[in-house]
């Protein structure tokens, strides 16, 4: 069974509704990287960062899965398939995606600010402001903020190296490290990308196959397009 590593960037979830961080209408364009998303922001202003993540914790209960993630899920009744996203919601596990590693980390999860490694699972969508870790210190999201080192990279480009087939899906290649992950796919290995706009490729050297559709269209094209090339009748 062929390997398959899809790459999953916010595009995905923009199609349940959820709002991208760098489009016009994006998460940027109301608020400010510097007022919530960095480590000084969590010293400066804790009540608003705590407060920007319950919001985006909101939003993600009242989303679904679109056709895009139940078509990745889909992938798994004919390769073996990894995902790795840059998107810190759920979506993919509750369209039914068995292997996901989130390089920014999770919504759905909580850390002790003392401790990188004492993490906590958050039922619901709102954590209290003064909640804490059993090391006595104050939790905050599960989130890689600007400014901090990527802790997954390390295991996402083991499995990108591992990758028999590459799909990139929903993401512009222009946030980085994560972006670089494809330069780990050996080059040999083809790749599918799947984005309505126009993430740069110039610098794959793989055979490239670009469908220029939203995922939740463009996503269910491509695994009938797999499954034609890569499983035997």
């Amino acid at each position: 069974m062929k390997k398959i590593v899809v790459f999953s960037g916010a595009g995905v979830s923009a199609d349940s509704g959820l709002a991208t961080f760098r489009d016009a209408d994006g998460l940027w364009a109301e608020y400010r990287i510097e007022e919530v998303c960095t480590p000084e922001a969590l010293v400066r202003n804790r009540a608003l960062v705590v407060e920007f993540y319950n919001k985006r914790r909101r939003e993600m209960l009242a989303a679904e899965p679109n056709a895009g993630h139940r078509a990745i899920a889909a992938l798994e009744q004919f390769f073996d398939v990894q995902v790795v996203t840059q998107n810190v919601d759920n979506l993919h596990e509750r369209a039914g995606s068995s292997h996901v590693l989130h390089l920014h980390g999770e919504l759905t999860r909580l850390r002790s600010e003392r401790n990188p490694e004492s993490i906590v699972s958050l039922d619901g969508w709102e954590q209290p402001l003064d909640a804490r870790a059993d090391d006595g210190s104050l939790l905050r999201p599960h989130i890689v903020f600007f400014g901090e080192a990527v802790p997954m990279f390390d295991s996402a480009a083991r499995i990108a190296a591992g990758a028999d087939i590459m799909v990139v899906v929903g993401t512009s290649l222009a946030v980085y490290p994560a972006a670089s992950l494809v330069r780990y796919v050996r080059t040999d290995i083809p790749i599918f990308v799947v984005d309505p706009g126009h993430p740069n490729t110039s610098w794959i050297r793989n055979p490239l196959t670009f469908i220029p559709k939203r995922a939740a269209e463009g996503m269910p094209e491509l695994v009938g397009l797999l499954k034609k090339e890569f499983v035997q009748s």
